[in-house]
């Protein structure tokens, strides 16, 4: 039997609000039930949920981009609670990425877990996959910012492969999200897709999993990271501070997939091809745009939002994971209780990939 302390080390979000509401410190070990399990946290990612949850930018009251609103955070700026649903219930651990070791479960029929290696899906369809309704890890119930999580049996996946676990704690979220885009927007091998944030976890994961389907990949990116979206596949590159009609021109892509909405926004519309798509999970410049309705009904083109992963979504990661198909992008790893300091880095966009934190 794996001993499991009573306390353990954890960073709570203690409101919405600036740095200051990120607390490392020791709290209780959590207690599981019979249909969940206890996780060692190995390694955690790091993604804009986390950050866009403790500066309240869900509320429908905020109109900046996630870095804006954090530097006017700093600055003495009180916002209004939002989260995904409403109100965030604070305290609370965050971590939407999780890879750990199963230390601890209490049903007999699957004490064969005990001790394996697991990535946890983060978004939870509660009620089955026939209902929209889910929960997410992290913003709905405690997540992995601690030494030690508890999660749901059901979401629970081994993995047959010999990536590091700081490589395994890059997947969940941002692969899940890019995997879940690509498969509502029916992403396929005759498309021509632009890739927006094409540097970040959501972005280059986009890139890997868009060509595994044989599809054209056009990577909106800084100039100075082109290389590394090329050494992923994508077959073109433009300068994301280039206005994106001007460097494509009207008609010329299939579908859009994006996470950065902002002043671009209205472009996308001009590019797409009659019948085309426009898939949104992410508006990180900024979530108020405009654009002209006629570039949308004129030509036929559909707009689909994605935040509810599908069933099929986790067991394909699993399958390109162990298939090799696609490669972990760790620009960085931090310990866990400098926090402040990793998310100071990933709002300055400079790195390519995912940042880790290791409990």
């Amino acid at each position: 039997m794996i001993k499991v302390p009573s306390k353990m080390m954890a960073v709570v979000t203690t409101g919405n609000g600036g740095y200051n509401k990120l607390d490392y410190k020791l709290v209780d070990t959590p207690r599981i039930n019979n249909d969940e399990v206890l996780i060692k946290v190995l390694a955690a990612g790091l993604n804009n949920t986390e950050i866009n949850t403790r500066i309240g930018w869900y509320s429908s009251l905020v109109k900046d981009g996630t870095e804006e609103l954090n530097n006017k955070l700093e600055n003495g700026l009180k916002v209004n609670n939002g989260g995904w649903s409403g109100s965030t219930k604070f305290p609370l651990i965050q971590g939407t990425d999780c890879c750990g070791q199963i230390v601890k479960l209490l049903n007999h029929n699957y004490q064969n877990l005990i001790g394996k290696r697991v990535i946890v899906r983060s978004c939870m369809r509660v009620n089955g996959f026939n209902s929209k309704e889910k929960i997410w890890m992290a913003s709905d119930f405690d997540g992995s910012f601690a030494e030690y999580v508890k999660v749901p049996l059901s979401e629970v996946f081994a993995i047959n492969c010999n990536w590091s676990n700081e490589e395994l704690a890059t997947i969940p979220c941002s692969y899940g999200t890019a995997e879940n885009m690509l498969h509502l927007s029916r992403c396929k091998k005759t498309d021509i897709v632009l890739i927006t944030g094409a540097s970040g976890g959501v972005g280059s994961a986009a890139i890997q999993l868009a060509k595994i389907r044989g599809a054209k990949v056009i990577a909106s990116i800084g100039k100075e990271k082109k290389e590394y979206a090329l050494k992923l596949g994508a077959d073109q590159t433009i300068d994301r501070s280039n206005n994106i009609f001007n460097t494509l021109g009207s008609n010329s892509v299939d579908l859009v997939v994006d996470v950065v909405g902002g002043s671009q926004f209205q472009n996308f519309f001009k590019i797409i091809k009659p019948t085309g798509r426009y898939i949104s999970s992410g508006a990180i410049a900024g979530p108020i745009v405009n654009f002209d309705l006629r570039d949308l009904y004129l030509k036929d083109i559909s707009i689909i939002g994605s935040t509810t992963w599908e069933e099929p979504i986790f067991h394909n990661l699993v399958k390109y994971i162990e298939d090799d198909l696609i490669k972990p992008l760790v620009a960085k790893t931090y310990p866990l209780s400098e926090i402040v300091r990793a998310q100071k880095e990933f709002l300055l966009k400079k790195h390519f990939g995912n940042l880790v934190l290791i409990p």
